[in-house]
Formats: C-alpha cells, structure tokens, sequence
C-alpha cells in the first residue's frame, strides 16, 4: 500500500535531515503543549501527550525542548494559548482531506488553508463532508526487516486491529487510539519500531494513477502542511509504489 502515508513519511525524513527541521520541532511543540494543557502534564496517564513527546524524541527533538513545552501547556510557564480547528476539503480528482491545525488566529488560518485549496485545484468543503471517511486510529510503525507474517503474530498478540504492509519502508500496526502504548510496549519486545501517533485513516480510498494528478494531489498536500498553522493533512489517496519512487 502506498498513498499519504508513504509520502508523509517520506517527507518526514527530509524535515528531519534538513532546513524545515525548525518548523517541524515548532508543529510538535504546540502538539505538546496542548497535550499537555488538555490531559495534563503527565504522560502516563495522557495517551496524546505520549504520542507527541514520542513524535518529538523521534525527530530527535532536545529533552529541554520537550520540558518546556509541557510546562507550558500545564501553566507552569508562560505561553501562546492555541485552538484545535479541522477543516475538510477536497483536493484534486476528488480526493477527501482532513486538515489538523493548532492556531492562535482562527481567521488567519482558515483564509490560508481556503487560499490553499483553491490554488491547489481543490476546495474547502463543509464540517461533516469528508470526515465520515475516517476514523482515528493509533498507529505504530514497525521499521523494516521482520516478515509480515511475523509482524502480524505479534500485532494479534499485543491485541491490535490490523497490519499495513508498506513495502521496502516496513509496516503500520493499526489499534484503538487509547491502547496505542500499550500494544507498541508489547511490539517492541520483539520489533524494531518508529514513531507512533494517533491520526485519522481513510475508510475509502481514491487510486491515483496519472501521474500529474497524483503530483497535484501531493503539491497541494506539501502547500497545507507547510502552513505556519498546520499540525498535519490527512488523505485518502493510494498511489503505486512505482509510481510514488518516480513522484518522490
């Protein structure tokens, strides 16, 4: 399977290693913050701020860093108060978009995520359009080397709900948001894994097979996640391994 997913991976890996590593720390530390502002500054019992102190340390993100953020979103520090907001668009060839932003400005950010679309040959949709396509799940990812077969016997062991092959890149073990840690502290017993998070996973996919509408579709994605705003772009596009190797 490839599609989002693969790409936002891939991307990940070039944020990590390159220049845009300083907007990458700063979409993570709002992540904390409200983590933390919302369940608290303990992740031991805050299954979001788990999620994103572990996004953070595999960016490789320094510990003070993390700290902070966290106190701050607990009040022990002073900080910029932000808002959740998604907003649902269609891309094009008709695929569906979720669009997760944490922003101190709800006007400033809905104009840039409507100025977004529109440039990208899509548009901003209605609240409900598209999010009855997904669901949020957890998902771990699993690095590559194990079988799937094996992958698989240890997802069932650790109580998960489904494996997603994903090539030369290894795997995703998909499970409830809330046992998210604890299925990836019974993987990783036996599994080499990566990030793991919490985000939304298409129900229904778009197969993308031209090539310049599948370069559209990513273009406009790359434009909504570079948004000073935008916490992450959720899509339910599929595009073939060859056909993604010659787009990446």
């Amino acid at each position: 399977m490839s599609g989002h997913n693969r790409w936002s991976k891939i991307k990940r890996k070039k944020e990590a290693q390159g220049a845009a590593k300083g907007k990458l720390f700063s979409k993570v530390i709002k992540e904390i913050t409200v983590a933390a502002r919302m369940g608290g500054g303990d992740p031991a019992g805050n299954p979001r701020l788990r999620a994103a102190i572990d996004a953070a340390k595999e960016a490789n993100m320094p510990q003070d860093n993390i700290t902070r953020a966290v106190k701050k979103g607990t009040g022990e520090l002073e900080g910029v108060s932000y808002e959740e907001v998604v907003y649902e668009g269609y891309g094009p060839a008709g695929v569906a978009m979720m669009v997760e932003c944490l922003t101190d400005n709800r006007n400033r950010t809905a104009g840039d995520v409507r100025s977004s679309f529109s440039k990208g040959g899509g548009n901003l949709a209605a609240e409900g359009a598209v999010a009855w396509n997904f669901e949020k799940r957890g998902v771990v990812e699993v690095r590559p080397g194990p079988t799937e077969d094996r992958v698989t016997e240890a997802a069932i062991e650790a109580g998960a709900e489904d494996v997603v092959s994903l090539g030369a890149d290894g795997f995703e073990v998909r499970t409830h948001p809330n046992d998210l840690h604890a299925v990836a502290a019974s993987l990783e017993k036996t599994l080499k894994l990566g990030a793991r998070r919490i985000t939304f996973v298409a129900k229904e996919t778009v197969r993308l097979a031209d090539p310049d509408r599948a370069r559209a579709v990513l273009k406009l994605v790359d434009a909504l996640e570079d948004l000073e705003d935008v916490q992450s772009v959720h899509a339910n596009f599929e595009i073939d391994d060859k056909l993604m190797e010659q787009l990446a």
